[in-house]
């Protein structure tokens, strides 16, 4: 079941068209990348999911029904540029904020000192913003977010400011929230992480959805029917096997070779496997797939030169 849909979504500002026809599915319950370079229309559809603009044609529906006011209480937003009050104290903004998202004072303040104690920054309850680092306010923007848990969160850029232990922190949450029932859009430019987290993806280009699906399959329909094999020199030598496989390259590295060959895509890799195994004595075998990053790169690569 999904649990947020976008069917034909238009969105035009004076002679900008943002988003084009845009319909993306957001399966309940997994964690669903929105991806697409600078200036591609994330934003603008992440504001129309937030109801904070409205499109204007197409529709955008949560739980198979069309949004309505309400829902922006089952929605939790982290946008890519943060917005706190510097001046003021940290837990008193904290409870203000978790006020708006419909918590009372008491509820308020048991969730987030519980989270501060999480974090390990309960020490800075009573500091003002603008005396934290920008880790600390990260952390703290992320908490208030997710302190009336909603049902859907969006996370654009969510990893950013962060350093590597800070980032595998708040990724751990955000798998945990996952694994809690949380419906998660995460928007970056970071393709590891779509990789690590990442179930299903849409891929956004010149306001268009230009790929859209599984990102195992999508990464399994981008195969280059390419592989990796290293060997034992001394063992024999591989040679060309036509029709069933061709050497594309091969280094010698201290009497290991590394070879690099392409397959008949009919070939499975058992098959594969038996025909190299015959010529020498093979040390690992491994296919090239293509990473997110090479497919984002590509894809929209080849979305700009249709346009042009």
């Amino acid at each position: 079941m999904n649990f947020l849909e976008t069917e034909d979504v238009v969105k035009q500002y004076a002679n900008h068209l943002a988003l084009n026809k845009v319909s993306i599915q957001v399966p309940e319950g997994k964690i669903f990348g929105l991806l697409g370079p600078n200036g591609a229309g994330k934003t603008t559809l992440i504001r129309i999911i937030n109801r904070i603009t409205a499109p204007d044609s197409g529709e955008v529906r949560i739980c198979g029904r069309p949004s309505g006011p309400d829902d922006i209480y089952q929605i939790g937003y982290l946008p890519e540029e943060r917005g706190l009050y510097k001046k003021m104290k940290v837990g008193e903004q904290a409870i203000y904020l978790a006020q708006l998202k419909g918590l009372g004072y008491m509820e308020a303040r048991k969730r987030l000192e519980k989270w501060f104690e999480k974090f390990d920054i309960m020490p800075w309850w009573n500091k003002k913003l603008e005396e934290l680092s920008k880790g600390m306010q990260q952390k703290i923007q992320f908490i208030i977010t997710v302190i009336h848990e909603p049902r859907l969160l969006i996370f654009d850029e969510p990893f950013s400011g962060f350093d590597p232990v800070n980032a595998e922190l708040l990724k751990k949450e955000i798998l945990e929230l996952k694994n809690a029932g949380h419906t998660i859009i995460f928007s970056t430019h970071n393709m590891a992480s779509v990789e690590e987290i990442c179930e299903n993806i849409a891929l956004i280009n010149t306001s268009k959805v230009v790929l859209s699906g599984n990102v195992t399959e999508i990464r399994n329909s981008f195969k280059t029917h390419n592989y990796i094999i290293r060997y034992l020199a001394d063992k024999g030598t591989l040679q060309p096997a036509d029709p069933l496989f061709r050497i594309l390259e091969q280094n010698n590295q201290s009497g290991i070779i590394e070879a690099r060959i392409h397959k008949q895509e009919s070939l499975t890799n058992s098959e594969l496997l038996t025909a190299l195994a015959g010529q020498t004595e093979i040390l690992s075998f491994s296919e090239e797939i293509p990473s997110m990053n090479d497919i984002f790169i590509n894809t929209v690569s080849a979305s700009n030169t249709l346009q042009s």
